[in-house]
C-alpha cells in the first residue's frame, strides 16, 4: 500500500504543492494523513474481517454497486498508471539520460518481468520494499544538503499562512494519492491473498494499515522538507519535473541524478501495485481473470504504457490522476461502513468499533465535500 501510494504522483504532487504553499503545505500533508489513516482502518477492517474483497463486499451492500466500483477502482487505476509509466520515463530520462519515450517502455518491461516470475507476488513483496527503502535513503541525504526552515515548517503546519480555504485542492489531491481509488485497496487485497483474514487478524491488519499510513507519511514530509529547503530561498520549480528539479537546485548534479532515482523506484513500485489491484477487482468476477491473474496483470501494464508512449504529458497526468482517485474516496468508504453495520455480511458477532464509525462518516462528508467544490478548481492544480 505504502509503495503503490509513493509514485512518481506522489513526488510530482508534493514538489508542485510545496513550490505554490511552500511552508503551509505542512497543514495539507497532516491533514490528509489523519483522513487516510481514518480511511485505511475502516476499509481494511470491513474486508480483512470478512475475506471478501472490495467489489465483493459492494455486491452484499446492494447487487450491481460491485461492478460500478470495480469500473471505477479500474479506470482510476489505469489513469494512475499511465502517469506511472510516465514518471519511470521521467526518472529514466533524469537518472541516465534516456528519451521519454525509451524510458516509456523500459518502466512498463521491468514491472512485467515480475509477473513472468514463477513466485510473482513474492517478487513483488521483497522488490517494493527495497526500491521503498532507497527512495527513503536518497531522500533523507538531499534534506541533509538543503537544510530546510524546520521551525517554519512546524509552525505552518498547524496554522498555515495560506489560509485553510485555499489548501482544499490539494487536500483532495494528496488524499487520493494515499488511500483513494485502488491504493488502500491493495494492501487489503495483498493481506486476503496471503490469508490474514477474520476477527482474530485484526491486530495484525491494524498494525499494517497504520505502517503503511506513517511510511508514507514519513516520505511526504521528506520530500516536503527536501523541496521547501529549496524554494524557501526564492527558487522557482520546472513544472514539467518538479522534483527532479528541486532536487537539482538543492544538491546540484548530484541531487538531480538522486531525483532520477527516486522517480525510478517509485514509478516501478507503482506500475506494480496499481495493476495488481486493479486486476484483482476483476478476479472475482470471471474464472478465468482468476486463473490467468498474471496474464491479466501483464496486460493491463501493456496498455498503460502504450497509451502513455501516444499522450504524453506525464507531469499533468499525475497530478490529474491522484485527484480523480480522490474523488472515488468517499465512495468506497462509504460502502465500507454500510456493510460493518451489516450482520449479514460481517457475521453476527462482529462489532465495528463506533470511534471508527463516527470518524469514517466524517471522513465521507469531509472528502465528499472536498472532492466537490475542488471539481471547479482543477485549473488551479496546473498554476
Amino acid at each position: 500500500m505504502a509503495t503503490s501510494a509513493i509514485g512518481p504522483g506522489f513526488l510530482t504532487q508534493t514538489s508542485s504543492f510545496t513550490g505554490q504553499h511552500q511552508a503551509s503545505f505542512g497543514f495539507v500533508i497532516l491533514a490528509s494523513v489523519l483522513l487516510a489513516a481514518i480511511a485505511q482502518l475502516n476499509i481494511w477492517r470491513v474486508l480483512c474481517a470478512t475475506g471478501l474483497r472490495g467489489q465483493d463486499i459492494a455486491n452484499k451492500v446492494l447487487p450491481g454497486l460491485g461492478y460500478f466500483l470495480s469500473a471505477l477502482i479500474v479506470l482510476g487505476g489505469l489513469v494512475f498508471n499511465i502517469g506511472n509509466v510516465g514518471g519511470g520515463a521521467l526518472g529514466f530520462n533524469t537518472l541516465l539520460g534516456i528519451p521519454t519515450t525509451v524510458g516509456y517502455v523500459l518502466t512498463g518491461a521491468i514491472a512485467i518481468a515480475v509477473f513472468l516470475s514463477k513466485n510473482a507476488k513474492g517478487v513483488m513483496d521483497t522488490l517494493v520494499k527495497i526500491l521503498g527503502g532507497i527512495m527513503i535513503a536518497v531522500i533523507f541525504i538531499v534534506i541533509l544538503i538543503v537544510k530546510p526552515p524546520v521551525g517554519d515548517a512546524v509552525k505552518n503546519t498547524v496554522i498555515p499562512a495560506t489560509g485553510y480555504g485555499a489548501l482544499f485542492p490539494a487536500i483532495l489531491t494528496l488524499l487520493g494519492g494515499t488511500v483513494g481509488g485502488y491504493i488502500t485497496f491493495s494492501g487489503a487485497h495483498r493481506l486476503i491473498d496471503a490469508g490474514m483474514t477474520g476477527e482474530s487478524k485484526m491486530k495484525e491488519v491494524t498494525k499494517s494499515s497504520v505502517t503503511g499510513i506513517l511510511i508514507a507519511a514519513l516520505v511526504r514530509v521528506f520530500l516536503f522538507l527536501a523541496v521547501l529547503g529549496v524554494v524557501a530561498k526564492g527558487a522557482t520549480l520546472d513544472s514539467g519535473n518538479p522534483a527532479a528539479d528541486a532536487f537539482r537546485q538543492g544538491a546540484g548534479e548530484i541531487g538531480y541524478r538522486f531525483a532520477g532515482l527516486v522517480l525510478l523506484c517509485a514509478a516501478v513500485t507503482s506500475v506494480i501495485g496499481a495493476a495488481y489491484t486493479s486486476v484483482s477487482f476483476l478476479k472475482t468476477f470471471s474464472k478465468k481473470i482468476a486463473d490467468h491473474e498474471n496474464l491479466w496483470v501483464i496486460g493491463f501494464i501493456a496498455v498503460s504504457t502504450l497509451v502513455m508512449i501516444i499522450s504524453g504529458s506525464p507531469a499533468a497526468l499525475l497530478i490529474i490522476a491522484g485527484a480523480v482517485n480522490g474523488l472515488i474516496l468517499p465512495i468506497s468508504l462509504g460502502i465500507s461502513l454500510v456493510a460493518s453495520q451489516k450482520k449479514s455480511i460481517m457475521g453476527a458477532d462482529y462489532k465495528h468499533p463506533t470511534v471508527l464509525l463516527v470518524l469514517g462518516i466524517l471522513v465521507v462528508i469531509i472528502s465528499a465535500y472536498v472532492g466537490i467544490t475542488s471539481l471547479g478548481n482543477f485549473s488551479k492544480l496546473f498554476s
